[in-house]
């Protein structure tokens, strides 16, 4: 398989990947808060970053009523999830640029960086097999975090 092809796939699985497991934060949001699962799709799509859906759950954990071993093990997961959308994020916000052959990417970062005197913008790097395999591992990563979401939504009775 062509690189290009070949980091195309693995992005797409990560995009997917990502957005699947963070579709579950619906469940926990229903089972925190103590709604059905259409008033939690509803506030789930009103926050509009994965960073406000994350610390909804996490505030909702934080709850005097959720008991103890439940909120160490929401807040368990969704410390791995914000751990892991770092390198989603790098990856859904840059320019990817390749050779003429195809054979050879970069990413450019689409991020300001101010200096004391300066700015700089635009980091470039290298996306070589060793970034390859690490994004092949986090997607993996994300999805044994998916695995744990479901477990804890079926071991809690949460709808949905």
């Amino acid at each position: 398989m062509p690189r290009f092809q070949e980091i195309l796939l693995v992005l797409g699985q990560l995009n997917y990947t990502w957005t699947n497991t963070e579709s579950l934060l619906i469940y926990l949001i229903a089972g925190l808060a103590e709604v059905d699962k259409e008033t939690a799709i509803v506030i789930f799509l009103t926050l509009n970053t994965t960073r406000a859906r994350i610390e909804l759950v996490e505030r909702l954990a934080k709850l005097q009523k959720t008991p103890p071993d439940r909120r160490r093990a929401i807040l368990t997961v969704t410390d791995q999830l914000t751990r892991k959308a770092k390198l989603r994020n790098k990856y859904s916000h840059c320019i990817y640029s390749f050779d003429e052959s195809g054979s050879s990417a970069k990413t450019q970062l689409m991020r300001v960086f101010d200096a004391k005197d300066e700015i700089r913008y635009g980091k470039m790097e290298d996306l070589d097999d060793a970034e390859i395999e690490k994004i092949r591992s986090y997607i993996f990563d994300i999805r044994e975090i998916n695995e744990t979401i479901w477990r804890l939504v079926r071991q809690y009775s949460y709808p949905c």
